[in-house]
């Protein structure tokens, strides 16, 4: 595999995030599949190719959501992870929802933490953002940890928010505001 830091929208020690891409629809899809008990019963990726496909055309063609794939300087540019930010609202509430995951590989190096440090800026920048929230099922305590190291607050509970592995989900919101100038 080899090193795409030309196309990073933004760099650190050890990851880079850039865009998805259909190419990159083997390589997503074999980390989805080898991440599967990681990922259960929080996280959904697309497995095989025909969802990778859907999954990248709602990223780059509905204007509420963007995507960025975490890869990893330190082997070859891999993917080592993901991070999205969806339900975007303009106007006065300027905010967004986080998404994200690790795959296996990659999994409690702090890439993800790295990442996260690196799409704040770009969210409460370029995309001009006020907020970003994201909303975790209590019993993942690797996600709640990951947004807390980020700087998230936790705001609240929300019964049966999402539908989620074929029932309706308890979840935590927390959320982080951009700082002031």
């Amino acid at each position: 595999m080899s090193d795409d830091r030309a196309p990073y929208l933004a760099t650190g020690p050890r990851v880079g995030l850039r865009p998805y891409r259909p190419e990159d629809a083997d390589e997503f899809t074999a980390r989805a599949r080898e991440s599967r008990a990681l990922h259960r019963p929080w996280l959904f990726p697309p497995d095989h190719p025909e969802a990778y496909a859907a999954y990248l055309r709602a990223l780059t063609e509905d204007p509420a959501k963007t995507g960025f794939l975490v890869c990893d300087h330190t082997a070859e540019g891999r993917i080592a992870g993901f991070v999205n930010i969806n339900n975007i609202v303009r106007g006065a509430f300027l905010s967004g929802a986080l998404g994200y995951g690790a795959f296996a590989h990659a999994a409690g190096r702090g890439l993800l933490t790295e990442a996260l440090g690196l799409v704040l800026p770009y969210a409460f920048g370029p995309l001009g953002l006020h907020r970003l929230g994201a909303d975790i099922q209590p019993g993942n305590a690797a996600s709640r940890a990951l947004v807390r190291r980020a700087g998230f607050r936790l705001e609240g509970f929300a019964p049966e928010l999402l539908f989620i592995d074929g029932a309706w989900r308890d979840h935590e919101r927390w959320a982080i505001t951009a700082p002031r100038a």
